[in-house]
């Protein structure tokens, strides 16, 4: 399996609601994951904020992959996608982004996300 078909089987299995498992899977245990509202740093650190998000959601609509791809040669995936949700709260966001992945083998060592941080 290369770094694109990983890339898609992880937002396969977030369409499918297997968030946790994807990152279980995928992400190794010294990622770094980068955001515009901060960086994470671990394994664990980065899986708490992963439930912590899924924690404040109520209703998940859908998730869109609008394009999908990888440089093979630099262990380089991103992902631009559509996620649909309703907070808890009832507050409903259309939330675009784009996620890129650096690979080390079979797993994730950093994953920086690209938004518009008012979301």
């Amino acid at each position: 399996m290369n770094y694109k078909d990983k890339a898609e089987d992880i937002y396969k299995q977030l369409q499918e609601g297997k968030l946790l498992d994807a990152f279980d899977q995928y992400y190794g245990k010294d990622v770094v994951m980068t955001e515009p509202r901060g960086t994470r740093t671990g394994k664990a650190e980065c899986r708490e904020y992963e439930e912590q998000f899924l924690n404040s959601i109520e209703e998940f609509h859908s998730l869109e992959i609008v394009n999908l791809g990888s440089d093979e040669g630099k262990a380089v995936s991103f992902v631009e996608s559509v996620m649909d949700v309703t907070f808890k709260g009832g507050q409903r966001a259309k939330m675009e982004q784009v996620a890129v992945q650096r690979w080390k083998g079979t797993h994730i060592v950093h994953e920086r996300f690209y938004y518009d941080n008012q979301q």
